[in-house]
């Protein structure tokens, strides 16, 4: 677990940041300024606050009395920039704590390089690698430096959206095999959803909320933060058969969702991604459309969306999602709390 609390005034801004970051990936979001980096670097030792109280796993790595300078918090820092030595290969860098700082990783070479996708890459020089395999090659060597947690800064920045749709797998391969805390800093919504398991909303120098990623996402009151177009919700699932039309079968508490493409093996556990813009609603059958995710669901309420919308959040089972209809279509069908329906789905992401 971490904990921090930390106040530092800046020119024109003051931070002021208290939250606690359980196990598993916790994801500092919030728009460029909003102070998020400045909080990982504190964590790392790199950046030291007027005030400060900061602790991992129980350990105090700063207060009033205690400092822990940044190379004895053994913590894995991934920048925006993969930083890689330019005269090592991609073997060196990835061993070059083992053999420079005495660490002694908890997992070996090989298996880091297969979760990051980097076995072929070993041997080769990083200077004619692309965005995609700088970004983890960075990854495995913070992983490989043995650390107590991860800080992942807007990692992948650099790359563009299907480099970054290709990378973030690897990296929830790394979270479900290691017992590692991380710290994750984004502006991403979509890589927050995909990866958090925590979330920590943060603007201009202070946090708004903090709680189950789940819980934060399907806040209404929180979709000016994400942006109309990017808010949503997760929802929980369980993949099931393939489909002999290709499509895979997954069971939510709503019902089933039909997806293409490659998902874990039956059974597994998932989180599906499902945006406000994308949830259109129904009173009764639903006949004579092309889209084929319908969920059972029961409006819980509706909160006002500038002048002429509704965010509607409803409950499917015992989660949230959220719908963006206008004022005109609420009022015609007649949502009021408590209220059975429809939930037509445009668009399902898997998020991990």
């Amino acid at each position: 677990m971490i904990e921090i609390a930390l106040t530092h005034r800046f020119s024109g801004v003051t931070l002021d940041f208290d939250f606690t970051a359980p196990p598993g990936v916790t994801a500092l979001f919030g728009h460029s300024g909003a102070g998020k980096s400045s909080v990982g670097l504190a964590l790392a030792g790199l950046f030291r606050p007027d005030r400060a109280r900061i602790i991992l796993g129980g350990r105090v790595l700063q207060d009033k009395a205690h400092f822990v300078p940044p190379h004895r918090r053994r913590i894995g820092v991934v920048f925006q920039e993969a930083r890689l030595f330019p005269h090592l290969s991609v073997r060196q860098n990835l061993t070059y704590a083992a053999r420079h700082g005495g660490a002694r990783p908890r997992t070996d070479l090989a298996e880091v390089a297969d979760l990051l996708g980097i076995t072929p890459l070993l041997d080769r020089g990083t200077t004619a690698l692309s965005g995609g395999e700088r970004a983890r090659v960075a990854i495995g060597r913070a992983v490989m430096s043995d650390p107590v947690a991860l800080i992942l800064d807007e990692p992948f920045a650099a790359l563009d959206a299907p480099r970054r749709a290709e990378i973030l797998p690897f990296l929830q391969g790394l979270r479900d095999r290691f017992d590692l805390p991380m710290l994750y800093i984004s502006h991403a919504l979509s890589e927050v959803a995909q990866l958090a398991t925590t979330l920590v909303v943060v603007e201009a120098g202070r946090v708004l909320a903090q709680g189950p990623a789940g819980a934060i996402l399907s806040d209404p009151a929180l979709v000016p933060v994400f942006g109309s177009s990017e808010a949503g919700a997760l929802l929980s699932a369980r993949v099931g058969a393939r489909e002999a039309d290709g499509l895979t079968r997954v069971e939510t508490a709503g019902g089933p969702v039909f997806l293409p493409g490659d998902l874990p093996p039956a059974g597994s556990p998932i989180r599906l991604r499902i945006r406000a813009q994308d949830v259109m609603l129904a009173l009764g059958e639903v006949r004579g459309i092309s889209a084929l995710n319908l969920l059972q669901a029961r409006v819980e309420s509706l909160s006002p969306e500038g002048e002429a919308g509704q965010i509607v959040v409803l409950t499917v089972g015992k989660e949230r999602i959220l719908a963006r209809v206008t004022r005109r279509s609420a009022q015609a069908l007649g949502l009021h709390p408590g209220l059975g329906l429809r939930a037509i789905l445009k668009t399902v992401a898997l998020a991990g």
